[in-house]
């Protein structure tokens, strides 16, 4: 749980550009990949994350775009730079209308109450949730997954250095 909108917007801050990185390696093509009929594609879970900080901000007070929830756009392009705009717009609105001291106010959240910086703590598991199984998919598409809390395959072998087995 938040404590401080300072510490929040440090984790958020580095997590949203963790995540773009991400984002910034899908192309068009790999949005249908699923791993088995019936499971969510690529494209679902990346615009899942898209659109989540307008979801979470519903109950909030925060005024953060709201995108179409239904299916995820064809364009891997479309999915970044709305994750970046509704992302960048939820930190803006929490930094402008949110103060260390309502950080323990409490919300109803999806039927369940918590305080707002729980909420925040939240936040940042599912976007890390959610960007685990991404790169995993990704992987399994073939597509080059970058480091995100350190080097990747690829980028240990780019310094010359043995990938860990």
């Amino acid at each position: 749980m938040y404590r401080k909108i300072d510490d929040f917007y440090q984790d958020w801050h580095h997590e949203g550009e963790s995540t773009a990185k991400v984002l910034k390696n899908l192309t068009d093509g790999s949005l249908r990949h699923t791993v088995m009929e019936g499971s969510r594609s690529i494209g679902f879970i990346a615009w899942h994350l898209a659109i989540s900080s307008g979801v979470f901000a519903q109950n909030t007070g925060l005024k953060v775009e709201l995108l179409q929830q239904d299916s995820p756009p064809s364009s891997a392009q479309e999915i970044v730079d709305a994750y970046q705009r509704a992302t960048q717009s939820f930190e803006d609105e929490v930094l402008k209308k949110w103060t260390d001291d309502s950080l323990v106010e409490t919300i109803n959240m999806f039927g369940q109450e918590m305080t707002k910086g729980k909420l925040l703590s939240f936040m940042i598991l599912h976007q890390a949730h959610h960007r685990g199984q991404l790169t995993v998919l990704m992987r399994q598409a073939g597509l080059r997954v970058p480091g995100v809390y350190g080097p990747a395959k690829e980028e240990w072998e780019a310094m010359g250095i043995p990938a860990m087995k």
